[in-house]
């Protein structure tokens, strides 16, 4: 049976570490979406309500659940803006497949965390407080909490082992 793996949260909390490890676990034919590639590199866009990053990140997740047996989509995903992706994953996936997580940390432990990416020179604490939502969980998907206080691998045996 397809999976897929929801790995959201605030810039900075871990996602695509998280997601990048997942693959490693899972092994050939896992495919890792991520919304920061697709948003900033692909495509050249801003985040909101209607972005052209929705209709792309749809197109892969079919993509994902016609041709892999693991599919990780991981980013920020404002779960109002992106309501319509996972209604979506629901409708391909059903929720029994789809394994979702939230990245619950406090700003400052995702400012710190931001602070050793390559990306740190790139924007700073003004603009990820700008960008911060609190508790932004999906309503149509159940997602599981990872606290600051689980570490990565600790996250990955875990994941894994609600997979199995």
């Amino acid at each position: 049976m397809r999976k897929l793996i929801i790995i959201r949260g605030n810039s900075g909390s871990g996602k695509t570490t998280l997601a990048k490890e997942l693959q490693k676990a899972f092994g050939p034919n896992t495919l890792v979406i991520s919304q920061d590639t697709i948003r900033r590199e692909m495509l050249r866009v801003h985040d909101g309500n209607g972005s052209e990053t929705i209709k792309l990140l749809k197109t892969l997740i079919e993509y994902g659940h016609s041709n892999n047996k693991v599919t990780i989509l991981e980013g920020i995903l404002n779960s109002k803006w992106y309501q319509s992706l996972f209604e979506k994953a629901e409708e391909l996936y059903g929720p029994e497949n789809i394994f979702a997580y939230y990245y619950e940390l406090p700003f400052e432990e995702t400012f710190k965390r931001h602070l050793t990416k390559a990306e740190r020179n790139d924007f700073g604490e003004r603009e990820l407080k700008r960008w911060w939502n609190e508790r932004d969980y999906i309503e149509c998907i159940k997602e599981e909490v990872i606290t600051k206080e689980i570490e990565i691998e600790e996250a990955v045996k875990m994941i894994v082992a609600k997979m199995n």
